[in-house]
């Protein structure tokens, strides 16, 4: 297994988490979570650690599937389309039965669901493109 294409891959997906959830749909995340600034401030140190080692445990899974393809068919658009279907039939329904019996909103529920969603493309067109 590459390592660099696992750590290359989950920090795509770290990066866009930071831009989702700061410029994008930041303020309205936590008006639905009720996060204050100074929580999600807190703890930053172990909280981005790891997340960023779950997303390299998420890249190996998604690098396993990847994986099985020759090399000529790993490819960024590939890559980005099994880690879709990775997000659409594992990541996505997991997160919806726990939003369900959590009484979370819809809008959470597309904000973080729409997240896992192109953070899986992400990861998946890295270690596409990447082929390493």
């Amino acid at each position: 297994m590459a390592f660099l294409e696992i750590i290359l891959a989950a920090l795509a997906a770290f990066m866009l988490g930071f831009a989702w959830y700061t410029f994008l749909f930041g303020k309205m995340w936590q008006a639905e979570t009720g996060v204050t600034d100074e929580q999600a401030q807190s703890n930053m140190l172990l909280t981005h650690g790891l997340s960023f080692l779950m997303m390299c445990t998420i890249a190996c899974g998604i690098n396993i599937i990847v994986g099985l393809h020759e090399p000529h068919e790993q490819t960024l658009a590939h890559g980005a389309f099994h880690g879709l279907m990775s997000a659409v039939f594992y990541a996505v329904p997991a997160m919806v039965i726990h939003y369900l019996y959590q009484k979370k909103s819809l809008k959470l529920m597309l904000i973080d669901g729409g997240y896992l969603l192109a953070f899986f493309a992400t990861i998946g067109a890295v270690l596409g493109a990447l082929n390493l």
